[in-house]
């Protein structure tokens, strides 16, 4: 910990409490990045979904993102129309989707898609404020939200990486619909905005802008009953409901050392997340047990709160998914073989056996390892299997680089890094088989090359 909690026990206690206080704010505060993000792109951020016409580059500074699918965003808030109606196409030829439509505290109410609440049949999804006491109307399919605001992760997925069925995956994303429901029988077109090009800042501020945005969504929901033992916590580092936050210069000094602390913290509690998938693997999925099982039961076990967990995995990434598993699933790794920190400056392969076990696609991204964001100025961020011209050897396996430098042949099959931090490295999974889960089928550790060693 800072020098800041070895002065009086006043100074202590809110040194300790603002700690708490990140651990505890996390995914608000990361849905608050990207909510604010969305309004610098495109005005306020309310009832619009943003949009990213093409697959992703460094511009899109938010946690972890999929960089080989086309990204959607609908951010929506309740408070002043009341239900939101939010129209999905059905699966099919021209398209599928894949995703989850969550709280303010990044709670999914429900996924969509084949692996959804639609099961790919497509349909009216109705989110439903919490004050909502009225009956729903026939044909909508309902999803109950504890908070006002909230936001959908929506992939519409690719055939390929072609550029005829990206432009197909972006078309068929347009038949999306977000309105209110009170305006169902003349709706307003959809408000999409377009946030390629622009800087879409989401990363995580570890200093007093954290607890400025902390504050910020105080102000903009009730505490949820589960959290209401945070209302005195919160107002002793001046954070209180109904009053501005204006930190002098004393409370200041001690939340922004308490910012930097938690993140020395985070970092700390975030190796300990990655227990083997397998039992000599270096891969693991990116959130403890307790925390998927509290996700999917929206915090209410009536003996369990994992708000570490929840704050460590807020950190790192956005988005929760309803029923994990059944859609995508995530297999990620920050060490190599020999259990050495994967070094940006290094040049290292992953050999992905043949006979992936998905039905749609698999890919690998890397990510700097102080943002979990992409690669600012990276020509790619990872490698997929949809990717045209990727080499597969004679066995069907193929060898994936990262480095700073492309080796040798290694064209499309390369994914740079910077040769002056760390990097991550997270492989997904789109509509995982049973031989990931039974483990008949095993992905390897990412291995230096030689030249490397």
């Amino acid at each position: 910990m800072s020098s800041v909690d070895s002065g009086s026990p006043e100074r202590a206690a809110t040194h300790r409490r603002a700690v708490e206080a990140v651990m505890w704010g996390m995914p608000a505060v990361n849905y608050q990045m990207m909510y604010e993000a969305s309004a610098r792109t495109g005005g306020p951020g309310d009832n619009q979904i943003v949009f990213w016409p093409g697959l992703l580059d460094g511009h899109n500074q938010t946690l972890t993102p999929n960089p080989d699918v086309i990204y959607l965003m609908p951010f929506f808030t309740t408070k002043q129309v009341g239900p939101i109606v939010l129209e999905v196409p059905p699966a099919g030829d021209e398209g599928s989707l894949n995703g989850s439509i969550m709280n303010y505290w990044q709670v999914a109410l429900e996924d969509i898609g084949p692996a959804g609440v639609d099961e790919g049949t497509g349909g009216r999804c109705l989110i439903l404020p919490p004050d909502f006491d009225g009956e729903v109307p026939a044909g909508y399919l309902p999803l109950r939200s504890d908070t006002y605001q909230g936001y959908g992760l929506i992939r519409s997925v690719l055939r390929s990486g072609s550029a005829a069925d990206i432009d197909q995956a972006i078309a068929y994303a347009h038949q999306i619909k977000l309105y209110p429901l009170a305006e169902v029988d003349d709706p307003p077109e959809t408000d999409w905005v377009d946030a390629s090009g622009s800087l879409f800042d989401a990363a995580i501020p570890y200093d007093l802008r954290f607890f400025q945005a902390l504050d910020r969504t105080v102000q903009a929901e009730p505490f949820l009953h589960r959290d209401r033992v945070m209302i005195n916590q919160l107002r002793s580092i001046g954070i209180q409901r109904g009053t501005p936050f204006a930190p002098g210069p004393e409370l200041a000094e001690i939340l922004t050392a308490a910012a930097a602390d938690a993140q020395a913290w985070i970092d700390a509690e975030y190796e300990k997340v990655f227990h083997p998938f397998t039992p000599t693997a270096r891969w693991a999925l990116p959130a403890l047990p307790e925390l998927i099982t509290a996700t999917e039961a929206n915090f209410e076990q009536p003996d369990a709160y994992p708000v570490d967990a929840r704050g460590v995995a807020y950190s790192f990434a956005f988005f929760s998914s309803k029923h994990l598993g059944k859609g995508q699933f995530y297999l990620m790794t920050i060490a190599d073989e020999d259990g050495k920190a994967l070094d940006g400056a290094n040049t290292y392969r992953l050999t992905v056996p043949a006979d992936a076990p998905v039905t749609q696609y698999w890919s690998v991204t890397v990510y700097d390892r102080a943002t979990h964001t992409l690669i600012r100025d990276a020509p790619r961020a990872g490698c997929s299997s949809q990717a045209e011209n990727l080499t597969v050897n004679d066995d069907g396996s193929t060898d994936i680089y990262f480095g700073p430098t492309a080796p040798a042949g290694s064209g499309p099959n390369w994914v740079p890094t910077d040769p002056g931090g760390r990097f991550e490295a997270l492989f997904r999974f789109y509509g995982p088989t049973s031989s990931l889960y039974d483990h008949t089928w095993r992905l390897p550790d990412i291995g230096q090359t030689p030249a490397a060693r």
